[in-house]
């Protein structure tokens, strides 16, 4: 897997990741390997680390769940996010904002560590990185977005602000991010600060279904890969039109399913079932719903197109989106075992293996859905809000 060790950013290593290293097991989480090490990460002055620690997986260290809580803040979330008949079990939908804000509290840092800072997939491009190629992704739905210097861009469930952060300095403008989790928004002004974008990148904490901005105020809005948590898709689209100028564009990723998905094989309802529970994901769209949604609510829809079967004009992929989250059976029940150690020491705090197993779960039910073809993450949809 993937290493995500940072250098400069290593003060010292635990007596636990010591043993690891020399072991070498490494750990694979979050739909991502990552190496194993108790990273204590060099802090900013706001006292936020450039990358979490292993101590602090699960939950923030404290700041997002406090330490004996995050055991029960899974079982909640696991509870609710169980699927029936390819949906939240309860029915209940509306409750989907709260349990999404609990997934995030239980799973930002161990995406940032094992993945990075930008939650989401690209296409993999010909001689060119992980993280390239999503830099590669994010610059293109900027530009699907008319993004220009001096343009003021909203980016609607931002996460830690990888995205944000990208677009910036692609497109000159200046982005606000909006993002239902609290601790999100303190991990992506740490970061904001840490590059130098403070001045042009901005987040608040905020529900995308009811967000705090004046009508006609943005340029420009994209979403990548975050539309997907709401419980109603036409509620999000609806509240981008709101905020959006009229003439401005929006773009955005979207999680769907293809027109291969087939609701009478319980097979293809399983994965997507499978993938539901593991993203916190109240239900899964087909492409065709977003396309609707967004003409419903007054957008005029300009393109649509599944990136990870016709990627970005102008180069060459190579593999597969989900390429990068396959992984052997093995390696994840070795990474099994350590999480068990880590949690069985006290280094991680209890729950974090049943967070981890979830997340190790989802990654075979991602990569098959991308094999089936039933599933893309990426797709795009660009609308326009009318000029009248």
């Amino acid at each position: 897997g993937a290493s995500c060790f940072h250098d400069h950013s290593i003060v010292s290593i635990m007596t636990i990741s010591e043993f690891v290293s020399e072991n070498a097991v490494p750990l694979t989480i979050a739909a991502a390997g990552v190496s194993l090490a108790g990273v204590y990460a060099l802090r900013s002055r706001d006292g936020m680390r450039s990358v979490p620690r292993a101590t602090d997986l699960g939950g923030g260290g404290g700041k997002a769940i406090k330490e004996g809580e995050v055991e029960g803040h899974w079982n909640a979330y696991d509870n609710y996010f169980t699927q029936a008949d390819g949906a939240v079990q309860s029915g209940d939908k509306t409750k989907a904002p709260t349990f999404v804000n609990t997934f995030y509290n239980l799973v930002t840092d161990i995406y940032e560590w094992g993945w990075g800072q930008s939650f989401h997939f690209s296409p993999p491009v010909k001689a060119k990185s992980h993280k390239a190629a999503e830099e590669m992704h994010e610059h293109y739905i900027s530009d699907c977005a008319g993004l220009k210097k001096g343009m003021k861009a909203l980016d609607i469930g931002c996460g830690v602000g990888g995205p944000m952060r990208v677009i910036a300095r692609h497109s000159g403008a200046n982005v606000t991010g909006i993002t239902i989790n609290d601790y999100q928004v303190q991990r992506c002004r740490s970061h904001n600060k840490r590059a130098g974008l403070d001045k042009q990148c901005e987040v608040v904490q905020g529900n995308f279904l009811e967000m705090p901005f004046e009508d006609n105020s943005f340029d420009g809005c994209y979403a990548v890969e975050a539309t997907c948590h709401a419980p109603a898709i036409k509620e999000v689209y609806k509240e981008a039109y709101r905020v959006l100028k009229p003439g401005g564009y929006f773009a955005t990723y979207e999680w769907v399913t293809t027109p291969m998905f087939d609701k009478n094989n319980k097979r293809h309802v399983e994965i997507i079932e499978g993938i539901n529970h593991g993203n916190a994901l109240p239900d899964m769209r087909t492409y065709t719903d977003v396309e609707e949604a967004a003409k419903e609510v007054g957008f005029k829809v300009l393109r649509t197109a599944d990136l990870a079967l016709k990627p970005h004009p102008g180069y060459t992929t190579h593999g597969n989106w989900y390429d990068r989250i396959k992984i052997g059976k093995a390696e994840y029940n070795r990474n099994d075992v350590v999480v068990r150690i880590l949690q069985f020491l006290g280094v991680a705090p209890k729950g974090t293996k049943e967070v981890h197993r979830m997340l190790v779960d989802v990654t075979y039910d991602l990569s098959a859905g991308g094999e089936t073809g039933i599933f893309t993450p990426m797709h795009l949809v660009v609308c326009q809000k009318p000029l009248k």
